[in-house]
C-alpha cells in the first residue's frame, strides 16, 4: 500500500506527496486537534491514474478505517479550493469510496480546476492526492453545525477570530454561497465547549504555521472536528498588518516579516474606496477590498463574453467551481448571499478582485437579464461600481478616492529599509 498513507501523527506530512490537504490534517492530528480517522492516496497515484487509469488496491486501507459512510476529497499540493469534486457520505465499502476517488482524480482536467491552474500559474501535470476520511455530520442534530474559521480578519488583519457557522448545516452549505451563514462568534452564546476548543485550535495552528490560517470544522452532537487547515490568503492591508502585528508579537522577525508581504500585496494596501455622498442600490459584505466599476453580467458565460469588450461586474446570488471562466474574466464580483468565507469570497481574494458578498437587497434574474433593487432595475450592460472594503453597489461609475495611511505600512517599510 505504498501509495496509500493513513493519516497519523507518525505520518510524514509532506504536501509533494499526499496533497495540501492530508499534509494539513497530519500536522493537525500532532498538534493534539480532534481530525476524523481515513487515509490519503498519494498525487503519485493520481497522475498515474490520470496516465493509465489504474488504482492502487484500497479494499484493505478501507476495511482498516471500518467506517459507516465516508467523504472522499481532492487534496493538491497547491491549493485548488472547490474546484474538483467532492463526495460525502459515500458507504464505507471498498466499490463506491473506489468509485469517488476515480472520479475526484477524473476531476483534475475538469474545465473549472484547469482554468483556476491557469490564472494562478499552477503546473498541469501535478495532479492531486485524494482524502478518505470517516464522515461527521453538521446536520445529524440540534447541537450540530459547521463553520470556516480563521485566526485573524483576513480583510483588516485585526487580532480577532472571523469567520462563518451553520447550525445543522453540513460544511458545504457554508463555503457553496448558497445558504446565508451566521458570524462565527454566534457559536460561543449556541456551543460554548465548541467555541473554547475552536480558540484553541487556531491558536495551535497559528503558532505552529507562523501565519494566519484558516480552517473547516464541524461540530457532530456537540463534539468538534477539524476537517482542513490552510494559509489565510490575506488581502493587502491586512497581509501588511499581520506580518507587523506577528512581528511585534514575537512570534517571527523583523526581516521575516518584511519578505513575507509580496509586491501585490503592497500594491494593494492603499485601497481605494467609493466618495463619501454616493447613493448605494445595495450594502453587503466587503469580501475582498478594492474598487471596480464594469457592465452587469448576471452568468459565468456572459461575463467571459463580454469581457472582451471592457470590464463586467459579475452578478449572482451565489458562485460555484462551475463559475470559474466567468470569476476568472470579470473585474469585480457580487453575491447577493453567501458570507466571507463563502466561494466567491474566497476566489475573489485570491486573485486580488474587488467583491461584495451577501448583498441581500439584490435579487438576480438571468432569464430576463436584470438586476432588481428597492432603488429600481438594472439591465445587464449597465454600469455599476462595487467596494470591496465598504461593501457598496452603486449605480454607473462612481469615483474613488485613495486609501487612508496605514501605520502598518509605514513600519514594514521602514523596516526594509533598514535590512535592505
Amino acid at each position: 500500500m505504498t501509495d496509500i498513507h493513513r493519516l497519523d501523527p507518525r505520518t510524514p506530512a509532506d504536501a509533494g506527496v499526499l496533497g495540501g490537504k492530508a499534509a494539513g490534517l497530519i500536522t493537525m492530528m500532532r498538534l493534539g486537534l480532534p481530525v476524523p480517522a481515513g487515509f490519503a492516496v498519494s498525487t503519485v497515484a493520481g497522475r498515474e491514474f490520470l496516465r493509465s487509469g489504474r488504482l492502487p488496491e484500497l479494499d484493505d486501507a478501507v476495511r482498516d478505517l471500518a467506517a459507516p459512510a465516508v467523504s472522499v476529497r481532492s487534496g493538491a499540493a497547491v491549493s485548488m479550493p472547490g474546484m474538483m469534486s467532492t463526495f460525502l457520505n459515500v458507504a464505507g465499502d471498498p466499490g463506491p469510496v473506489r468509485d469517488a476517488v476515480e472520479a475526484v482524480f477524473a476531476s483534475w482536467h475538469t474545465p473549472r480546476a484547469t482554468s483556476y491552474r491557469e490564472v494562478h500559474g499552477i503546473p498541469h501535470d501535478l495532479g492531486t492526492a485524494v482524502v478518505v476520511q470517516q464522515m461527521v455530520f453538521g446536520d445529524l442534530d440540534l447541537r450540530s453545525g459547521s463553520g470556516v474559521a480563521f485566526s485573524r480578519d483576513p480583510g483588516s488583519g485585526a487580532p480577532h477570530p472571523y469567520g462563518d457557522v451553520l447550525f445543522g448545516h453540513p460544511g458545504d452549505d457554508v463555503v457553496s454561497g448558497r445558504v446565508a451563514t451566521r458570524p462565527l462568534g454566534d457559536l460561543a452564546g449556541r456551543e460554548p465547549a465548541v467555541w473554547a476548543a475552536l480558540l484553541d485550535g487556531l491558536g495551535r495552528v497559528e503558532r505552529h504555521y507562523r501565519d494566519v490560517c484558516h480552517v473547516e470544522f464541524t461540530f457532530e452532537a456537540g463534539r468538534l472536528w477539524f476537517l482542513q487547515v490552510r494559509p489565510g490568503g490575506l488581502a493587502g492591508r491586512a497581509a501588511v498588518r499581520v506580518a507587523v502585528d506577528l512581528a511585534d508579537e514575537g512570534i517571527i522577525d523583523r526581516p521575516a516579516a518584511v519578505r513575507r508581504v509580496s509586491d501585490r500585496q503592497l500594491r494593494a494596501t492603499r485601497t481605494p474606496r467609493i466618495r463619501a455622498g454616493v447613493e448605494a442600490l445595495a450594502r453587503g459584505i466587503g469580501a475582498s477590498p478594492g474598487v471596480a466599476s464594469g457592465r452587469i453580467a448576471v452568468t459565468a458565460d456572459r461575463a467571459a463574453r463580454m469581457a472582451a469588450d471592457g470590464p463586467v461586474i459579475l452578478v449572482r446570488p451565489h458562485t460555484s467551481p462551475l463559475d470559474m471562466h466567468g470569476l476568472a474574466a470579470a473585474a469585480g464580483i457580487v453575491t447577493t448571499i453567501g458570507g466571507p468565507t463563502s466561494h466567491a469570497a474566497v476566489v475573489a481574494r485570491s486573485m486580488g478582485r474587488p467583491a461584495v458578498v451577501g448583498a441581500t437587497a439584490l435579487t438576480v434574474d438571468p432569464e430576463a437579464g436584470f438586476v432588481h433593487s428597492p432603488a429600481g432595475s438594472l439591465p445587464e450592460g449597465a454600469v455599476i461600481t462595487i467596494d470591496g472594503a465598504g461593501g457598496e453597489v452603486v449605480a454607473g461609475e462612481a469615483g474613488s478616492i485613495g486609501g487612508e495611511a496605514d501605520p502598518h505600512l509605514d513600519r514594514l517599510l521602514s523596516w526594509a529599509r533598514a535590512y535592505g
